[in-house]
């Protein structure tokens, strides 16, 4: 049903965009085409939406993307800051930011007809997740050292190690299934809504349904990649604070 509809809603004809079951085996791994031409496509809008913005930087008359920019960096930064503190997360302001600006741009893709979120895919998630465990434990230690970090598994408090152990793999997975979940589904309506309802209906409002859920998707969007980048500063100042 929804690669029915997907194909009705590819006006380019490009069938990479529609064949989102097709994979291509290289050196046995399994690449999704399209999912890699979405993230390509995402950070090459990132790429432009941050040249837009600092191309002409004015610290007198700051145009206006000067200034969302600033907003959303300073808002992001406030985050950091606030749970780890200016020495320890002052290096973890440009990362978190540039989660959140990719994501956004990931997570609001798949509105696009013909289009999709490289977020809808698991595999994208998982390596976000997965960059975000790299993340924990390479701060753990560089503020903890190498003893302390493994210590932090062995604690007289923590006397089910295999049960902690359990908690920071199920990290990663809760922090892909959230993300792809959310917005999977999203895009799964969206389309369905607009392949279920005529042309011909949307002279009689019929559009409306579709228009609410489009707004509420890019909310979400925006939210799933708030969540994402809140969830990556509380494991990781969790983590680098715990001895010290």
């Amino acid at each position: 049903m929804l690669h029915h509809v997907e194909e009705q809603l590819n006006f380019w004809n490009i069938p990479l965009f529609t064949d989102y079951d097709k994979y291509w085996q290289v050196f046995g791994l399994s690449i999704s085409p399209r999912t890699m031409i979405m993230t390509w496509i995402a950070m090459a809008l990132v790429l432009l939406f941050a040249w837009a913005c600092t191309r002409k930087l004015d610290v007198r008359k700051p145009g206006k993307g000067q200034v969302l920019y600033e907003l959303l960096y300073d808002f992001m930064g406030g985050q950091v800051l606030a749970n780890m503190g200016h020495k320890r997360g002052a290096p973890l302001v440009n990362i978190v930011f540039t989660f959140f600006i990719t994501i956004i741009f990931m997570n609001l893709l798949g509105l696009i007809p013909s289009l999709a979120s490289p977020t809808a895919d698991k595999n994208t998630t998982f390596g976000l997740a997965l960059i975000v465990v790299f993340l924990i434990h390479f701060y753990a230690i560089k503020y903890n050292g190498i003893g302390g970090h493994i210590k932090h598994y062995f604690q007289p408090y923590k006397v089910f190690v295999i049960l902690h152990l359990v908690e920071e793999i199920a990290k990663p997975v809760t922090m892909a299934f959230r993300l792809y979940g959310n917005i999977f589904a999203g895009e799964v309506l969206i389309a369905v809504l607009l392949g279920l309802i005529p042309a011909s209906a949307y002279l009689f409002g019929a559009f409306i349904p579709s228009v609410i859920w489009l707004g509420f998707s890019v909310f979400v969007g925006f939210v799933q990649a708030f969540v994402f980048c809140m969830l990556t500063i509380a494991y990781i100042s969790q983590m680098a604070a715990e001895h010290h």
